[in-house]
């Protein structure tokens, strides 16, 4: 067996590129319109040779309500090289760090359609730095 993919309906596919491949740094992969369906779909990778998994993003033509969701989703997990530098990359794409990475370690950001997303460092955690390690929560996460 092999994982494929994760599917998360999003309700402007500008605003979902924006945060997964501007502010999170994941690439596009591949993109499919379809036209009888009115659908397009969006599939997202890391680039990472040994990473074969994938973000598909379904944007739905005529969808204009909000989709409901909730906790029960979970989460994307990605590990990052520098945590960080990470979560200053997000900030700066005006992204809000509702976990901070206090511990060197882990923090938790927000899609634009609310998906919850968990950073991790790759391997040791960092030492506490500053502003992180005296930020606090914020929101749900």
């Amino acid at each position: 067996m092999q994982f494929l993919h994760t599917m998360i309906r999003v309700q402007n596919l500008d605003k979902a590129i924006a945060f997964f491949v501007e502010a999170l740094g994941l690439i596009e992969l591949r993109r499919r319109d379809d036209e009888r369906g009115r659908y397009t779909l969006v599939f997202l990778g890391t680039g990472h040779p040994e990473d074969r998994a994938e973000i598909e993003l379904t944007y739905n033509w005529d969808q204009s309500a909000p989709y409901s969701g909730g906790r029960n989703f979970g989460h994307l997990a990605f590990a990052v090289d520098d945590i960080y530098a990470a979560c200053d990359r997000l900030k700066r794409f005006g992204v809000n760090i509702l976990r901070p990475p206090r511990d060197g370690r882990m923090a938790f950001v927000r899609s634009p359609d609310q998906i919850s997303i968990e950073l991790l460092q790759r391997g040791a955690p960092l030492p506490p730095a500053e502003p992180w390690s005296s930020m606090a929560n914020m929101g749900e996460w």
